[in-house]
């Protein structure tokens, strides 16, 4: 792990790891294991585990992102077989809490990765490792007015209603547009990270609003969805499209026009600095509360280059 993120030890970390939990399973539990963006999670965890013999690493997530409660007992059955520490991406930030808590009082250190919990959940984990997704959601909307302008119609094809990354991402995303551009919105629609859902949803919106001036895609499955569904009737170039994480399938969709661009997070750095992270806190070290993980707008510009290809998967 990076060094120079080795500093003040959180405010919430815990004040003594036991010796039991100093070796054992380190616990990674991500929103789902159906898609490219939490697979490269597994991988920089998984970066992480080289030469740590006295440590094992476990990596589970539900069948889909809004499979709340299977999450819930995911961290549940790892809090009851006695793991040493939890890297964790909260599918719903109220749901969660609870269960992080028992982790705590249990003296499991927890790292949260992707998405915030909610207020209640303060002191109960070590750090939070995220995009700045506020940030990100601005960048998109600025790359946006950039391309279209100040006035038309821009549709928000979302994922799941609630969710840390998405509040931050497309919250400011739109109150970025609106502070600084006549741009109406559409939507948002909600996708529950389903693919097919967000290709239809995005014919829909296609076919009921052929003025539309641009489109944001505002996760993996969502903007793959909706790339589909734009190629489909025949829109690509037609309208600016945006998109969110960096699969093949969205690499394609910048190569081939059909998204100007992509803002793409660190995701191997959330598993990698995560995973770090724990290890850290059961070896006595320090680490910070919050890590930035990044993000880069990649486009056909720079899709070729390193700053774009360390981050794309």
């Amino acid at each position: 792990m990076n060094k120079t993120l080795k500093t003040l030890l959180a405010a919430t970390a815990l004040s003594v790891v036991p010796a039991a939990l100093m070796a054992g399973e380190i616990a990674v539990i991500v929103k789902t294991t159906n898609s490219n963006f939490w697979q490269n999670v597994r991988l920089g965890a998984e970066a992480a585990m080289e030469g740590m013999g006295e440590h094992t690493m476990t990596f589970q997530g539900p069948a889909s992102e809004s499979a709340v409660a299977d999450q819930v007992n995911m961290v549940e059955n790892a809090i009851n077989r006695g793991v040493a520490g939890i890297v964790l991406a909260p599918s719903d930030p109220e749901a969660l809490a609870p269960v992080v808590r028992r982790a705590f009082e249990n003296g499991i250190p927890v790292v949260i990765i992707d998405s915030g919990l909610g207020d209640g959940a303060d002191g109960t984990y070590q750090a939070f490792l995220s995009t700045d997704n506020c940030a990100a959601g601005e960048l998109v909307a600025q790359r946006m007015i950039e391309s279209v302008g100040t006035e038309g119609s821009v549709a928000v094809m979302s994922y799941v209603a609630g969710v840390g990354s998405e509040i931050g991402r497309v919250g400011c995303f739109v109150d970025y547009l609106g502070e600084n551009s006549d741009l109406e919105i559409v939507g948002p629609y909600y996708s529950q990270s389903q693919m097919a859902t967000a290709l239809n949803q995005t014919t829909d919106v296609l076919a009921a609003n052929e003025d539309l001036v641009g489109i944001f895609g505002a996760n993996e499955p969502t903007a793959v969805g909706m790339g589909r569904a734009i190629m489909q009737a025949g829109r690509a170039g037609t309208l600016t499209a945006m998109g969110f994480d960096g699969n093949g399938d969205l690499q394609d969709f910048v190569r081939d026009g059909t998204l100007l661009a992509t803002a793409v997070q660190g995701s191997f750095q959330m598993g990698e600095l995560g995973v770090g992270a724990v290890m850290d806190i059961l070896a006595g070290e320090t680490v910070d509360s919050f890590i930035d993980t990044g993000v880069v707008l990649v486009d056909a510009d720079n899709i070729d280059e390193p700053e774009a290809q360390n981050v794309l998967y």
